[in-house]
């Protein structure tokens, strides 16, 4: 009887615990705009101009998943005079520092498919595509209705293996790394939740917010699909933070980027 509660207890101690998760941090250029309005605030609201474009690779014991895929490739290079993009060097020259290449890439998701997020989409076509199902109608289907969309950067998914999403989706079927469904900046807006074994669990922000002041202030870009249903995601994804105690990572705080260090470093 004991050895049997002694079983049952290792069973449900193993059962609680999550496998163990590394995620990659990745400098995936800079965005600057001399005027912010654009994005539901006025200049004299936040003095922060420049913007950090990050990707990230979720190393999972069962597979690997790119989590956006930073601005296009063609802008790879020395920043050009007066340029307000500009990316430094390549998400795939970076994966390959620690080893990876886009065939190793399991999944492939993105926040969004705003060019910033999808430069490098192209790249992981092998990869098994997880997107809401919205997102896939505007993208694929209704992008000239979506103009910060731009097909060439994704053309090659189209014939990719898919997963349509309609929700929430536990990726690895174990809780450790959850897409969250966050509509209103686009038709299938999503976030990224981890738990990691270390740091403790972390909400990745998609374009939620751009700025720390979007957050504090609650306001919505001009472009946003719907900006009612980017509160209410805002509200869902605030409240999922502060029920389980996540750090919350705006993708864009180029202060929080500073902060962080980027690959070959992992968090876990």
């Amino acid at each position: 009887m004991k050895n049997t509660i002694l079983l049952s207890l290792l069973i449900l101690f193993m059962s609680s615990v999550h496998a163990s998760v590394k995620l990659y941090v990745f400098d995936c250029g800079h965005i600057y705009r001399d005027n912010i309005s654009d994005f539901g605030l006025s200049n004299e609201e936040t003095d922060v101009r420049e913007l950090f474009v990050a990707c990230y690779l979720v190393d999972h014991p069962d597979g690997k998943m790119i989590w956006d895929a930073g601005l296009p490739l063609d802008l790879v290079g020395p920043r050009q005079a007066g340029a307000n993009n500009w990316y430094d060097r390549s998400i795939i020259d970076q994966l390959g520092d620690i080893g990876v290449e886009p065939r190793d890439i399991d999944f492939a998701a993105y926040s969004h498919f705003h060019y910033d997020h999808v430069g490098a989409a192209n790249e992981f076509s092998e990869a098994i595509l997880l997107i809401q199902e919205s997102e896939y109608y505007a993208a694929f289907h209704d992008a000239v209705n979506n103009p910060i969309f731009r097909p060439p950067l994704y053309s090659e998914l189209a014939d990719s293996t898919k997963l349509l999403l309609q929700g929430d989706h536990d990726v690895f079927g174990d809780g450790s790394v959850t897409i969250l469904s966050a509509p209103g900046h686009t038709p299938g807006h999503q976030a990224l939740k981890l738990e990691l074994e270390n740091y403790g669990p972390l909400i990745l922000s998609g374009d939620l917010y751009h700025f720390e002041a979007s957050r504090m202030l609650r306001r919505t870009p001009v472009f946003n699909t719907d900006a009612e249903e980017t509160l209410k995601s805002m509200n869902k994804i605030e409240v999922m933070r502060q029920e389980i105690g996540a750090t919350f990572w705006i993708q864009h705080n180029l202060e929080l980027a500073n902060s962080l260090s980027l690959a070959p470093y992992y968090y876990d």
